[in-house]
């Protein structure tokens, strides 16, 4: 009986990199923790090679590279999804790393934070490039976490690699005792706090209630957290930098690569929500953060502290034990070329079918190699059906791909109205700036974040559908009175009385 899987092999995905394939690439795998040097390493290389490309976690650290090289004389374009700055002349890209160009040979590629590979949304991109990247030489950099099965992907392919593991440039201490001792207090937290901590919350209610709280004890305080845009990140890192703010309060998200002034590294919490359930954080996340204190150059020593004692000892662990990942196989997502496959098979033009189908049925013969979860496709695959079944599958494909958060509802709608234009072949021009963007108040900072959100969507599908969204040339103008507007909100807003911790301690005592 004829089965209905679809079976693949690692031989199918690794030869649908041509271009990689057609060249002997060699490997320096740099990995090591945070502060040790990895990245700078491979920079040189990158900087005093004849052509480049740098493929980055975030937007904002392909910004910084950009800015580097460029400082450096050496001209350097800057692609992501939602922008485009060409030089002329320019044979160096620093990219975010879904938009790795596989079809562009260069002498030198940086890969960084390779750890991301264990990341179930967006892991697959790594391995795209660690298999793609058309380069002579590829510089891999990150922790160990993943070293293991990304060697074995490397020698599969018939490629040579060298290994240099580094240590940390500054020592990274633990402080003995937690800033309020046994149990946490605002009154004990205030006298403790000092220049050049960075406090780590896990929310964006408690990343704004930490400023203006510390804002209202005397201190100047920068913030970053997910939902501002990286032009606000950038301007808020500068602030820390430069000496502006005291004190920087962050998201988890500077983990992922900045490189900030941060004398000591405080957790306001051991634990953080998922989008499934809330856990203690892991080994990788408490080491990429905990070491992005004492900045070589500016400090001698690294210093790591909680709110309360009893905490020390989780961290204290995850500092110590081995981070070495449970990933054993590295994950591919589905290209376009399966879809079209799948749709003639399965005689369907909804995507949404097609890659359940592909999730259930496909069979991924491979030791190396993984299917990684296309649930988040899936979510958006069911809206693109329903909203514009007629559409075209290579435009239904576009949407599925298209970065939003579908559980925030100004978002979802703003989708789905930029969807129906396309649907209809209608002009969708850029949002009407709101009035608030002249106010000094801070009240519109979310309504700003959320704005900020969907100029994002619209430059991104601006270079998808430009004779549809037409305003993309005027998007960088609007983006910037928003993040201005954010800027100052930021300076003055109020947070929200009480921090996760707090909450959790009052709704206790009252049971």
């Amino acid at each position: 009986m004829k089965s209905n899987n679809v079976d693949l092999t690692q031989s199918d995905y690794i030869n649908s990199f041509s271009h990689a394939r057609a060249i002997k690439r060699h490997h320096h795998f740099y990995l090591g923790p945070t502060n040790s040097g990895k990245t700078h390493h491979a920079l040189i290389a990158l900087q005093n090679a004849k052509s480049g490309a740098y493929l980055a976690p975030l937007r904002l650290l392909a910004m910084e590279i950009r800015d580097r090289l460029v400082a450096a004389g050496v001209p350097c374009n800057l692609i992501t999804g939602e922008e485009r700055i060409l030089m002329d002349g320019a044979q160096h890209t620093a990219s975010t790393i879904e938009m790795m160009n596989p079809s562009r040979v260069v002498d030198v590629a940086i890969i960084d934070e390779i750890q991301m590979l264990q990341d179930p949304d967006r892991g697959s991109a790594w391995t795209a490039a660690l298999v793609g990247v058309p380069a002579t030489q590829v510089f891999v950099c990150g922790s160990t976490a993943v070293t293991a099965p990304c060697l074995a992907v490397v020698e599969a392919m018939l490629e040579t690699h060298e290994t240099t593991y580094l240590t940390r440039m500054t020592p990274l201490v633990l402080e003995d005792e937690s800033l309020c001792g046994k149990r946490y207090s605002r009154q004990k937290l205030k006298p403790k706090l000092q220049k050049g901590d960075a406090i780590i919350a896990f929310s964006r209610k408690d990343v704004l209630t930490f400023s203006a709280r510390f804002r209202q004890w005397g201190f100047t305080v920068a913030s970053i957290y997910g939902a501002l845009s990286p032009e606000v990140r950038r301007t808020e890192s500068m602030r820390f930098c430069s000496g502006k703010a005291d004190i920087l309060v962050a998201t988890d998200a500077i983990g992922m690569g900045l490189n900030l002034p941060i004398r000591r590294v405080i957790f306001s919490n051991i634990h953080k929500f998922d989008g499934v359930a809330s856990r203690n954080l892991n080994a990788t996340e408490v080491r990429q953060i905990a070491g992005r204190a004492g900045r070589f150059g500016i400090y001698d020593t690294g210093y790591v502290s909680v709110l309360e004692n009893s905490e020390l000892i989780h961290i204290e662990h995850m500092l110590s034990v081995d981070d070495t990942s449970d990933l054993t196989k590295l994950p591919v997502s589905i290209s376009f070329g399966q879809i079209g496959e799948l749709a003639i098979k399965l005689h369907t033009r909804k995507i949404a079918e097609i890659l359940s189908y592909h999730q259930q049925r496909t069979k991924f013969d491979s030791a190396l190699f993984s299917q990684t979860s296309l649930n988040t496709q899936i979510s958006q695959a069911i809206l693109v059906d329903e909203y514009a079944p007629n559409m075209a599958l290579k435009d239904k494909y576009i949407f599925v791909c298209a970065p939003i958060s579908l559980n925030v509802a100004f978002e979802k709608d703003y989708y789905l109205l930029c969807l129906q234009s396309v649907a209809d072949s209608k002009v969708r021009h850029l949002p009407t700036p709101p009035s608030w963007l002249e106010s000094s108040s801070p009240k519109h900072l979310e309504a700003a974040e959320l704005l900020s959100h969907n100029l994002s969507l619209y430059a991104w599908l601006s270079f998808k559908f430009p004779q549809i969204f037409v305003g993309g040339d005027y998007v960088k103008n609007l983006r910037s009175q928003v993040s201005r507007y954010i800027e100052s909100a930021l300076l003055t807003q109020a947070g929200y009385g009480d921090t996760t911790r707090e909450v959790d301690y009052l709704m206790a005592n009252r049971r």
